[in-house]
């Protein structure tokens, strides 16, 4: 993630010939990494998130990094791989938009197919998706609403990397960050797969 440019404040003397110093440039924000189970989120010390409880992620800044990555981890987090103390609660709280129920109902539904297929008792997570958030694009951004492209990789069955990108709409709305619910509630209709990196901005270690 680009870490914000640094601001160059240019003071010029008075009339009466004193000067003043100039501020120092803004501080670059620090970004770290968490594994949340198996994939790679990054986290700054400036934009977010600032609240990490029961894997819920909470508390973006009012800025282009923020919305970034508001979009990023509430996107990961509406998904049924979590179970759903995870989807259910950032759903409800975390997604709006005309099919913000329709995703909910949806991640209900592929939760309870999938961990009943695989043998698991109700609630419990459906595994680690070893998935690398790699790479991001913006198609608009405005203080209050912004859309973003997020590339993601990860193994297919024969084990050769495949990449999607996801497009992500954010609002800014009672003090944070929310994620738009892609269209009909299914992600699908938000991704496609993707060649090459071309245009895009890789994540930063």
């Amino acid at each position: 993630m680009k870490a914000p440019a640094l601001v160059l404040v240019l003071l010029t003397a008075c009339a009466c010939g004193t000067s003043t110093t100039p501020a120092p440039p803004a501080r670059q924000a620090r970004i770290t990494w968490l594994d949340f189970h198996g994939v790679r989120l990054p986290l700054s010390d400036l934009d977010g998130p600032r609240v990490l409880d029961h894997d819920r992620a909470k508390g973006f800044s009012h800025t282009r990094e923020g919305a970034l990555l508001a979009a990023l981890h509430i996107g990961v987090r509406a998904n049924s791989q979590w179970g759903p103390t995870v989807f259910e609660p950032t759903i409800t709280e975390q997604v709006v938009g005309p099919d913000a129920g329709r995703l909910l109902e949806q991640t209900r539904t592929t939760y309870e197919e999938s961990r009943q297929e695989a043998g698991l008792p109700q609630g419990s997570p459906l595994g680690k998706a070893y998935v690398d958030e790699e790479a991001y694009r913006w198609e608009s951004y405005a203080a209050d609403a912004a859309t973003v492209d997020i590339v993601s990789a990860g193994p297919d069955r024969r084990g050769t990397t495949v990449r999607a990108t996801t497009r992500i709409q954010v609002v800014w709305r009672d003090g944070d960050w929310r994620v738009v619910a892609p269209l009909d509630g299914d992600w699908g209709n938000a991704a496609t797969e993707l060649k090459s990196l071309d245009g895009y901005t890789r994540f930063k270690e």
